[in-house]
């Protein structure tokens, strides 16, 4: 029997007790728990910070872009691979309330999957191998997302099924090989190629799961992604989810997402909606009134750093900076796929939709530094500057999700 030194004993006991933590957070009552990408450095330390303030669960939803294992090419935020941003976490969480999730997991999810492997047998291999350095690391919640299709016909409802049952059981295997446990997010966003719309055809997906859970003795999963009308570009939320408190009701209906809440309790599942990013006020408060369970929130709070950082070099004088930074963000071309009509955008506009994409290039890195230097001198801190205006951004989905209400617990 192999005896485990002090420090591994030690360091697996944090883990068993870490991934324990995971049911206590996921069942706190009457909340609409928050999922936030780890768009930057200050986004994720901003996390850290409000769950310690507020006791509040945040997800941590790593998309296969932002957040990559080593031998897949890494991620564009923070250079971080998937070990090194688990660990840079995992020891900052005081109290344990930061859950890593695996947004966007499954084949053709990462673009060099896309580049290399036309096969989805290969790309399925490469899509394995990045869950299992997930599980490695800790990643407690793992989201099997498998419509992305290299082919212009849809998916049907079967070839997504095999895709979730194959990868479901491997990473089902290797957790338990590990020791580990993890929890499931079964669905899509993608409002294109997506089968799944249908509240039938969802159901028979529901019903084909479980009985594939039953016959391996799998856990259920935990989340079900539901389209309730929310989509981003740009800067701004274009779906139908309404932001008006007045509209509401009426929409409820019309959309049947009280069909779908029904439809997941039927199940003991968790309703998880995508692309909540700019919804009203309003429309954040009822999410915990009508039983969405969780919500995730990205490129915003990407788009709050941005301006935070225009903002501060506007205000100081720093104008041949923010051209170079505008000009940087611009010609990376990363907001191509977030622009409806680019004649109507400015180049400035541009920037501001992409800018988080580049602050780990080493273009970028140069530039802030030289600013942090100008800055410090005048007093500013530039990380805190930009960290406090994600912490708002964030804050105000805790604050309506009903989050900071176990501040002292």
């Amino acid at each position: 029997m192999k005896i485990l030194s002090p420090e591994k004993q030690n360091q697996y006991q944090n883990e068993l007790s870490r991934f324990g933590r995971v049911s206590e957070l996921l069942s706190r009552p009457g909340c609409t728990h928050l999922g936030v990408g780890p768009m930057s450095k200050n986004c994720v330390d901003a996390c850290l910070e409000l769950s310690d303030e507020y006791n509040a669960p945040i997800m941590l939803i790593a998309s296969r872009r932002q957040i990559e294992c080593l031998e897949l090419g890494g991620g564009y935020v923070e250079n971080w691979d998937t070990v090194s941003f688990a660990q840079y976490v995992k020891s900052r969480d005081k109290k344990k309330n930061i859950i890593l999730a695996r947004d966007h997991g499954g084949p053709w999810q990462h673009p060099l999957e896309v580049e290399r492997y036309p096969d989805i047998e290969d790309a399925m291999e490469s899509a394995k191998l990045s869950y299992l350095r997930d599980i490695e690391a800790g990643f407690q919640i793992l989201h099997i997302d498998p419509v992305i299709s290299n082919s212009n016909a849809d998916p049907s409802a079967e070839w997504i099924l095999d895709k979730i049952f194959r990868l479901y059981e491997f990473c089902e295997n290797k957790a338990r090989e590990l020791g580990r446990e993890v929890y499931f997010e079964i669905g899509t966003e993608e409002q294109k190629q997506n089968p799944l719309k249908d509240i039938h055809q969802l159901e028979y997906v529901i019903q084909s799961i479980r009985k594939f859970c039953d016959e391996r003795g799998y856990k259920y999963p935990t989340y079900l992604v539901v389209q309730t009308g929310t989509k981003v570009m740009e800067t701004r939320n274009i779906g139908k989810f309404p932001s008006q408190e007045s509209e509401i009701p009426a929409y409820l209906a019309e959309a049947h997402i009280r069909d779908y809440v029904a439809l997941c309790e039927k199940y003991n599942l968790k309703i998880k909606e995508h692309n909540t990013d700019y919804l009203s006020d309003a429309s954040l408060s009822v999410h915990p009134k009508i039983g969405i369970h969780a919500a995730n929130v990205a490129p915003e709070f990407g788009v709050a750093e941005t301006r935070a950082f225009l903002e501060i070099l506007n205000q100081h004088g720093l104008k041949a900076e923010r051209d170079e930074f505008i000009d940087l963000a611009h010609d990376s071309k990363k907001w191509v796929k977030w622009v409806i009509d680019p004649a109507v955008l400015t180049k400035e506009d541009k920037a501001v939709i992409c800018g988080h994409y580049v602050f780990s290039t080493s273009e970028f890195r140069d530039l802030k530094k030289r600013c942090e230097a100008i800055l410090s001198a005048k007093g500013i801190d530039l990380n805190e500057h930009l960290k406090r205006a994600v912490k708002n951004s964030i804050y105000r989905y805790l604050k309506f999700f009903n989050l900071t209400s176990g501040v002292h617990s």
